[in-house]
């Protein structure tokens, strides 16, 4: 249970709030934007142009998660700044405490700290209930077990160069959860660089190309991986931690269940 008389984010940095519960919140992270919208519309009043969900989400737009316009945050006048410590660039934030505004921070690499981290967010930064959505995001993953016989699976996320899941990724934990084994899960760098000649070497029998941050599609990335099953994994449901996590074990088995082979059909 969340205490919140603690406040410290998820960096154990902390962060002063006002004697009442925010009003005006912008968020700097796509994920977290939802999160907040889910549980409270109103709440936000700033989002980044990458926020896309809620779809009817009527806030200012404040540029990306790596580049904020931060006069136009301060504009707003908010009174709390949900960020992510990977998402978001310290410099920014430190400007923004700098200048007076409460920063909260996440930093999720697992399916618990999302859960953690988001259910600390909600009820002790923005001070409000737990929300429902969160009870059965957690009752769709509790009975999800990972085999031990899954398919050895490479995980691109980006092209030119191609880029890959490593070690301690939240993605990665999900994917573990539905049976994957992540052929670069003890790589020393998270997203490290990996040359395509060298990925084909490691005889990846699964490649799961997800559609964010590179937009792979059926004609951009599975030709690079001919006679290899390939799965096209919706990138909300993979890499967001928020209300997607209800439906991701369903949406991310479906897909999983159904990969297909370059200039071929569905392998299963």
């Amino acid at each position: 249970m969340a205490d919140p008389t603690d406040p410290r984010d998820d960096l154990d940095l902390p962060v002063t709030l006002g004697p009442f519960p925010p009003r005006r919140v912008v968020s700097l992270v796509p994920s977290l934007t939802e999160a907040v919208a889910a549980t409270a519309p109103g709440l936000l009043v700033g989002a980044t142009n990458w926020c896309s969900h809620p779809a009817d989400l009527a806030v200012a737009r404040i540029g990306g998660t790596k580049n904020p316009d931060l006069p136009g945050v301060l504009a707003l006048a908010p009174d709390l700044v949900i960020a992510n410590d990977e998402e978001n660039r310290r410099p920014d934030l430190d400007a923004l405490r700098a200048a007076g505004v409460p920063v909260w921070v996440t930093d999720i690499r697992t399916l618990e700290d999302a859960f953690r981290s988001l259910d600390r967010l909600l009820t002790v930064a923005c001070r409000l209930p737990r929300p429902a959505w969160l009870d059965r995001a957690e009752a769709a993953w509790r009975d999800v077990r990972p085999t031990a016989d899954g398919p050895r699976t490479i995980v691109p996320i980006w092209r030119r160069p191609w880029m890959v899941l490593g070690r301690d990724t939240f993605a990665g934990d999900l994917l573990h959860r539905l049976g994957l084994r992540l052929v670069h899960a003890d790589h020393p760098e998270r997203y490290p660089t990996v040359p395509l000649p060298e990925l084909l070497a490691s005889r990846p029998e699964l490649v799961v190309l997800p559609d964010e941050p590179y937009r792979f599609t059926a004609e951009d990335g599975p030709e690079a991986f001919p006679g290899i099953p390939v799965v096209l994994a919706d990138g909300r449901h993979l890499t967001w931690y928020g209300p997607s996590l209800v439906t991701a074990p369903t949406v991310l088995r479906q897909a999983i269940d159904h990969p297909f082979t370059f200039g071929g059909e569905t392998t299963s």
